[in-house]
């Protein structure tokens, strides 16, 4: 009679290799996660299949943390213009805590790595399409959903390809100042803050 699955310690085991892949990358053997969480790789196999399926896991598993904490980032708050929050979640992710998401899911442009989730592309476009026309929506422009995402992704791989954060940060300010400047244009003039 064979083992019962232990969900509890495969989650465990997925949390420590997720922390060891955003800190380190995706590895090529299974060594450095197997030792990241304290098991051995034919454990990890045990769990999780295959190397493929525990990296896949990994891939998925670090995505819906960037995706909770991106998405709290991209959230309407009453108190604040929305270009101010699309600012402030800029800061965020092209700083210390978004670098490790931004490494690792960047890796998936790499043909070899691009095999374990053939769809990412597509679903790390559609993913933000979402909040981002929320969050628009809270000044009356959610058609710009996909502009402020074209946005933000080439100022991404600008970035990772040129690592000069003071011309992309001056770029994105420079982006939300245009659109700040749009929506006053275009609000009726009784509608229009004083200032």
């Amino acid at each position: 009679m064979g083992r019962r699955p232990q969900p509890e310690i495969k989650e465990r085991l997925l949390d420590a290799c997720t922390d060891h892949a955003l800190e380190h990358g995706l590895p090529d053997r299974l060594d450095p996660l197997a030792a990241a969480a304290g098991t051995s790789a034919r454990m990890l196999i045990y769990h999780f299949g295959t190397r493929d399926g525990l990296l896949r896991a990994v891939l998925e598993h670090a995505r819906q943390r960037q995706l909770s904490t991106f998405g709290d980032l991209l959230r309407v708050r009453p108190d604040q213009p929305y270009t101010v929050t699309l600012a402030t979640a800029w800061t965020v992710m092209t700083g210390p805590e978004g670098q490790p998401y931004l490494r690792m899911f960047g890796q998936l442009r790499e043909s070899a790595a691009q095999q374990l989730w053939p769809d990412f592309r597509r679903v790390a476009t559609t993913d933000w399409l979402g909040p981002l026309e929320e969050g628009l929506r809270s000044i009356d422009r959610p058609e710009l959903a996909t502009l402020v995402l074209a946005v933000i992704r080439g100022l991404l791989m600008d970035l990772d390809a040129t690592a000069d954060r003071t011309r992309t940060d001056r770029a994105f300010s420079d982006f939300l100042s245009s659109l700040d400047h749009q929506i006053v244009r275009e609000r009726p003039t009784a509608q229009r803050r004083p200032g």
